[in-house]
């Protein structure tokens, strides 16, 4: 005879990774390039695909800087920042400390980092939340977000805890610099494509 009383479905138990453990699983082949998935908070996480118009948008910022810094920084499209001791994300851009090497020895700190940028449409609110909040509380001095559903420029800076301390909206006919590099204005609507 059936019973009425539904079945408890089973506690599901979370196995968080360090930093170390994601790097090993990436050493041992466990990952791979063809992986997209990026390490937050303990979590492997998936990432989201990228449309064409987020692709064009890191194409343009990526081409914008290599032509304005001079040398000034190291341009990273889509590299892990290390972010002990349970994170490595993979901002779409980042301009990080010039070394000769080009981090080849290492990954990026957040010591190393003038600006990360994420470019955002159906990663928006993970990039608010979650990626917020692990680049502020490791102390990254300035994080851009490219709204592309808003078609607007989102900047933070200034960490304090798990925030930063000042933010603002940057509109399609208004400029943007970067802290670090205040010579550097970028115009938002040549970076986003409409």
């Amino acid at each position: 005879m059936a019973s009425n009383v539904p079945e408890m479905a089973p506690e599901l138990v979370h196995r968080r990774f360090s930093l170390e453990e994601y790097e090993a699983m990436i050493k041992q082949g466990i990952l791979d390039g063809d992986d997209r998935v990026e390490l937050l908070a303990g979590e492997i996480v998936e990432k989201m695909g990228e449309g064409t118009r987020h692709l064009s948008c890191v194409a343009r910022l990526i081409q914008y800087f290599i032509l304005s810094l001079g040398g000034r920084a190291n341009l990273l499209p889509n590299g892990p920042i290390a972010l002990p001791p349970d994170s490595m994300p993979e901002p779409d851009v980042t301009l990080v400390k010039p070394r000769e090497d080009f981090y080849a020895g290492r990954r990026p700190l957040a010591a190393d980092v003038f600006l990360l940028i994420e470019v955002s449409d159906s990663s928006l609110r993970k990039d608010r939340k979650i990626k917020l909040a692990l680049y502020a509380a490791a102390g990254v001095a300035e994080y851009w977000i490219i709204n592309l559903r808003d078609n607007v420029v989102e900047i933070y800076a200034k960490p304090e805890g798990n925030g930063f301390s000042e933010s603002r909206i940057i509109r399609g006919g208004e400029s943007v610099a970067p802290l670090a590099f205040p010579d550097i204005v970028l115009r938002v609507a040549e970076v986003i494509p409409l």
